[in-house]
């Protein structure tokens, strides 16, 4: 089977995130590039975002968590996309627009409202964002007529005690629906979701990967 090229907005490698594809579509072969890839520390620390609107929240190849503009991240993009023919799976939840409009691109934020607007027509969607500047875009994107949004801040890989404490807050808004909303999310905070929470969760990067794999060719 020809790999399927992942996109990530940061830089790869990324293994954390090549571990949650591989765990949520096994046997599927990911080819990895990252649109800052190329770039030094220096150089990805001065593409600060503007505002809440303009920012993107990335792990780099170190482990280190950074927030970047997501206008340089589209610009960036934009070229990535431009060179590469067939699906793509764009690792991020964010909304972009001016990326080339191409047949088999693999947005996880449309899917990912699609699915959402199936399983809960009406009710109460909880989403937690990896930043708390993030929470009034991200909101913006998911909301619908019919649709309660609750947003809790989570930066992916925290650690337990902080992991527990968003699960708290959001158990107490009573949400009909989870998303975990940053591909950087993985098993363990879904694990901990549908432990503290009476509802389904959904793992942004699992539902992506799965929507990517069935555009390939069955090997």
């Amino acid at each position: 089977m020809t790999p399927l090229p992942v996109f990530v907005i940061g830089q790869a490698p990324r293994p954390d995130l090549a571990a949650e594809i591989a765990a949520a579509a096994p046997g599927l072969p990911i080819a990895m590039r990252g649109a800052l890839d190329g770039m030094t520390r220096a150089d990805i620390a001065a593409i600060r975002p503007r505002d809440g609107t303009d920012t993107l929240f990335t792990m780099l190849p170190s482990g280190e968590g950074v927030s970047i503009s997501k206008e340089a991240v589209t610009q960036r993009m934009r070229t990535l996309l431009e060179t590469t023919p067939g699906p793509v799976l764009l690792a991020c939840t964010g909304t972009f627009k001016g990326l080339p409009a191409r047949p088999g691109l693999v947005q996880p934020s449309a899917v990912l409202n699609g699915l959402a607007e199936a399983l809960l027509p009406r009710g109460r969607l909880g989403l937690f964002v990896p930043l708390p500047e993030q929470a009034a875009t991200l909101g913006a994107s998911r909301a619908r007529d019919g649709l309660a949004l609750s947003v809790v801040a989570l930066r992916p890989h925290s650690d337990d005690a902080t992991r527990a404490a968003a699960m708290a807050e959001m158990a107490a808004q009573q949400p009909d629906l989870v998303l975990l909303d940053c591909i950087s999310y993985t098993r363990q905070d879904k694990a901990a979701a549908v432990a503290a929470l009476s509802c389904p969760v959904l793992l942004s990067v699992a539902v992506a990967a799965r929507a990517a794999a069935s555009l390939l060719p069955e090997s």
